[in-house]
């Protein structure tokens, strides 16, 4: 009996060696795990997650699925994330960590296991980017940005990959330093786009912005409903980062998928048990506008509405494609966590 099980260990420095990071194929693997969610090919389990602190919403989450369309016979994975809001402040340290788990379906043996933290900021960011594809005007050029962290870097370079007409970005978040990070990190990047600070002002931010991004820590109410233009579009990246009035004044409110959004803090989901929204409320999950099932944006005058919560099965995908293009790039580590029989050990 053969008793060896090997996985490939791979790290962000493997998946950045191996050019993981390419955002319209990121999209493309994200929006086909939509579909495929739509047609019944996914086990989505609830989401566990362990909040450690209701306040700040330090927390580990657990996040299992199965693709059963993906590899020979299927890929089962789970994403353990960390998410500790203060780290930046209080351990300068990032806030999110984490890893994935791959299984195939065959023997049911594990093959992978993959940083998780670069995969999380990367599919958040391009599940962002999705959001404004359909939902967004498309000759949108101006940004705001509320929060200047890696998650609102991160989203800043999957949305000017499908507007590539932006030209000014307004950044506006809790110290001045991070402001500057943001625009020294970016401008470098993209020298034709002209970067505003707002010194925290949160309404400067998001008044002129035709695509407007709370990637944010906080849980308080920062994006307000007067400081929306009309015709804007809003991702709503975290827990609770707008007032009530700014869904409320939506045309449409999109979700990645509305029945795990309900089940937890983002401000539709508080809306919902209030009683103040209703499930038909919500114009569409973005897997029904992906397929055309339902329009998207349909004139220049809406104002939409997008709140991602976050999906495991949408991690299993990107970390599955991700694992083939290191694997094709002969990187990553090989470590065998079980080569004899047990018994001939003890």
């Amino acid at each position: 009996m053969n008793h060896n099980i090997t996985v490939t260990l791979i790290s962000m420095e493997d998946m950045i060696t191996a050019r993981c990071i390419d955002i319209k194929n990121i999209i493309s693997v994200i929006e086909n795990a939509l579909l495929q969610f739509k047609a019944g090919e996914v086990f989505l389990p609830d989401k566990i997650s362990q909040i450690f602190d209701e306040g700040i919403q330090n927390r580990i989450n657990v996040m299992p699925a199965t693709i059963k369309t993906l590899g020979e016979s299927g890929i089962c994975g789970v994403k353990w994330v960390s998410v500790f809001p203060q780290n930046p402040k209080n351990n300068d340290c990032p806030n999110v960590t984490g890893v994935i788990v791959l299984s195939e379906l065959e023997k049911g043996y594990p093959f992978a296991i993959l940083d998780g933290t670069l995969i999380t900021t990367l599919r958040t960011a391009c599940m962002g980017a999705i959001g404004a594809k359909y939902l967004a005007a498309k000759d949108s050029k101006i940004y705001g940005t509320i929060g200047a962290g890696e998650q609102a870097k991160m989203h800043f370079i999957a949305i000017k990959e499908l507007f590539p007409k932006i030209n000014t970005c307004y950044v506006a978040s809790r110290t001045h330093n991070s402001e500057n990070s943001f625009v020294e990190e970016l401008s470098k990047r993209y020298p034709n786009v002209q970067f505003i600070t707002c010194g925290s002002d949160y309404r400067k931010a998001s008044r002129n912005a035709d695509i407007i991004i709370t990637a944010v820590s906080c849980q308080e109410p920062l994006l307000k409903a007067e400081a929306i233009k009309k015709g804007a579009f809003y991702c709503h990246v975290g827990g609770w980062e707008d007032e009530y009035e700014v869904p409320l004044k939506a045309d449409k409110i999109v979700c990645d998928y509305w029945e795990a959004v309900k089940h937890r803090t983002p401000t539709i989901s508080r809306l919902y048990h209030q009683g103040m929204i209703k499930d038909e409320d919500i114009y569409a999950n973005i897997g029904d506008i992906i397929d055309g099932s339902k329009p998207g944006r349909e004139n220049n005058e809406e104002f939409n509405y997008f709140n991602s919560i976050g999906l495991g099965f949408v991690d299993i995908a990107v970390a599955y494609s991700f694992y083939k293009r290191v694997k094709e790039s002969n990187l990553g580590k090989d470590w065998a966590i079980k080569d004899s029989n047990i018994f001939d050990k003890i």
